[in-house]
């Protein structure tokens, strides 16, 4: 594994569940194209397996 992961937010979870709109928010994603760098750990992974759909992840 990757020392961090950079994540960003490129859909809008607007028409998204309401558990993946919490995750994305969890993230620290708040607005569309912001990125934030986390850790890579398994619950990083598991939120981010969740909202695949939304999100673009690089490993850092």
């Amino acid at each position: 594994m990757a020392e961090k992961l950079k994540i960003t937010l490129v859909k809008s979870p607007i028409g998204a569940i309401p558990k993946q709109r919490a995750t994305v928010e969890a993230l620290g994603l708040r607005k569309l194209n912001k990125t934030v760098e986390l850790p890579d750990n398994d619950a990083v992974r598991g939120m981010v397996w969740h909202v695949k759909h939304l999100v673009k992840v690089e490993e850092i």
